[in-house]
């Protein structure tokens, strides 16, 4: 009997101020879902440069995973923001939660520049905006934790075959932005439902489609 596929969805313990992770917090109730005959497997990352990869490493050994998906805050954005690309660059603004604070630093010694996303992100907007949840193609993960490990993600994808990977930025919950009136948030069942909906188009669906979601700026 072949081994069901499964789905590897990661979230990060909170930093800096913050008490909670949204990421984590949406993640954490996926875990042992079925969606498009994958398991999906939740697993937590520490918001810390070199102990996420090692983390991620250990979990890819356990899980053996044929999709990679990671989940992280972006606090300030409005919408979900599905990455299109990962850079070889760290460059922390504030230290992470381990006080390391990597400056103008490749994410992997040597390795390619970028990465781009191997899931049909295309596919996976149209998904969402037909269910009416805010979402864009973001074309900058950042470069603190969340690019680090998007990055980290992507170049395990390019080196096994038949495996692929993206990231997926989300806002703040709505508890979290009760004392910063202008910082937009997102229910937290509609980061469940979104993340569902991506992957089963991320499961069901290799090529993407030819859609325009660029920007102009």
């Amino acid at each position: 009997m072949s081994k069901t596929p499964r789905i590897l969805l990661t979230g990060f313990t909170p930093f800096g101020n913050d008490v909670i992770n949204p990421s984590w917090e949406a993640v954490r109730l996926l875990h042992d879902e079925r969606i498009a005959d994958h398991r999906v497997v939740a697993h937590l990352l520490p918001t810390a440069f070199d102990d996420s990869r090692r983390e991620l490493e250990a979990a890819m050994r356990e899980v053996a995973p044929s999709i990679l998906i990671g989940v992280g805050l972006a606090g300030g954005r409005s919408r979900l923001s599905i990455e299109r690309v990962a850079i070889n660059v760290q460059d922390a603004r504030l230290p992470d939660n381990t006080g390391a604070q990597p400056i103008d630093e490749p994410v992997l010694a040597g390795g390619p520049a970028a990465y781009f996303s191997t899931l049909p992100i295309k596919a996976m907007l149209a998904a969402l905006q037909a269910e009416g949840l805010p979402v864009e193609i973001s074309n900058t993960a950042g470069t603190y934790v969340c690019n680090h490990i998007a990055y980290l993600m992507l170049h395990e994808a390019a080196q096994r075959k038949g495996m692929r990977a993206g990231f997926i930025h989300i806002p703040y919950l709505p508890e979290q932005v009760v004392h910063l009136p202008q910082a937009p948030s997102m229910a937290k069942q509609d980061v469940v439902r979104a993340l569902t909906l991506a992957m089963r188009v991320a499961a069901s669906q290799v090529i993407d489609d030819k859609l325009g979601a660029g920007t102009l700026d």
